[in-house]
């Protein structure tokens, strides 16, 4: 198997991860207690996971505002320092790049986070876009790790390894300067779980002792080490986007339920017009949910269907281990995108019944 590994590599495979490729990476999909229980422990007590594949790149310099409200469809005009914030960012068409995080350092200084299996595209779309304005983009992705601590116990399980004030953090707020075990970290309250959790970051060669002290001690607190399958199961049941299924170049923010990350009373961005115009001449699919009536798992690709035709795609199906139930994602045709309605998906040749349901399927209490 080829594929770039993370610092935390031999870890996985000495935990008894499953290593599987994912976007050009090698990462454990899951560890011996398997999917469900990574799922349920993440729900219940705390799970540890590894994204340093992730990608960190950093806009420094006088212009770094005004080059991120070029770039992104999001407003950063009102963002703080210590400040996280969502966006997607769009090609001129108004498809999509990739879908992002941006904290605020300074007013010259912020950090973008993007997906791995996008960073050389974001990378060079980025610097385009740059060429306009005094920004300096530097790509530290190779020299920064980053694990996700998340669950109702992570902030128990953090605090006794920093005296970094993170009970005080509030959603999508970071510090910049923390230390979690002795080890310097920027400390984000993010996730991507739809539970309370830290995003920890660091430099790439402390992070086999990072990863170790948090697991020593989350050991009483029921933590396991959680692979890619329950991110993904996680990420789905909260309805959270991942690029190349709800987003892509061809799937716009605003099909893909993302308006409020879309400013488009904000000055000109990349593909600021074009989606400008698919809100006032009405978008022609929509991302919804889907929760099985028949049974069957729907995946990605499989066709759904209403009135004897084609009317869109499945982008993420899988059982919903919190609900018990099978749902799914899918782009569909936004005349039959009405909750309450019922749609048929193809699996594997037979058609079965699915109910247009409300998102996020899940909402932590």
């Amino acid at each position: 198997m080829e594929g770039k590994k993370t610092p935390l590599y031999d870890v996985h495979v000495a935990a008894g991860g499953r290593i599987v490729e994912f976007g050009g990476w090698l990462l454990p999909v899951q560890y011996k207690a398997g999917i469900i229980a990574e799922h349920k422990a993440v729900r219940t007590a705390a799970g540890l996971f590894d994204v340093s594949h992730m990608g960190e790149i950093w806009a420094e310099g006088p212009e770094a505002l005004a080059f991120l409200q070029q770039l992104l469809t999001n407003d950063f005009t009102d963002l703080t320092a210590g400040q996280t914030r969502y966006s997607p960012m769009c090609y001129l068409d108004g498809g999509t790049v990739d879908d992002l995080l941006v904290y605020k350092f300074a007013q010259d200084r912020y950090l973008i986070v993007v997906n791995a299996a996008n960073i050389e595209k974001d990378w060079a779309w980025m610097q385009k876009t740059a060429a306009a304005f005094k920004v300096k983009l530097t790509n530290a992705s190779a020299a920064t790790a980053q694990v996700a601590l998340q669950g109702p116990k992570a902030l128990e399980i953090l605090q006794k390894l920093t005296t970094a004030p993170a009970a005080g953090l509030g959603y999508y707020h970071f510090l910049p300067e923390g230390e979690v075990a002795g080890i310097k970290c920027i400390i984000s309250r993010t996730g991507y779980t739809g539970e309370d959790g830290f995003e920890i970051y660091c430099d790439a060669d402390k992070a086999v002792a990072l990863w170790t002290a948090i697991m020593a001690a989350g050991k009483d607190e029921g933590l396991l080490p959680t692979g890619l399958g329950c991110r993904d199961t996680l990420r789905f049941e909260c309805c959270m986007p991942l690029y190349g299924h709800e987003l892509s170049e061809k799937i716009t923010p605003l099909m893909a339920g993302l308006g409020m990350f879309v400013k488009l009373d904000k000055k000109a961005f990349n593909g600021h017009d074009p989606l400008a115009a698919q809100k006032a001449n009405g978008l022609p699919q929509r991302v919804m949910g889907l929760e099985l009536i028949g049974r069957g798992v729907a995946r990605h690709d499989f066709p759904v269907k209403a009135d004897g035709k084609v009317i869109g795609y499945v982008t993420t199906g899988s059982p919903a281990p919190t609900l018990g139930k099978n749902m799914a994602l899918a782009l569909i045709d936004t005349a039959y995108a009405k909750i309450g309605g019922k749609i048929a998906i193809d699996i594997r040749g037979k058609d079965v019944e699915a109910l247009i349901v409300k998102k996020p399927f899940y909402k932590r209490s």
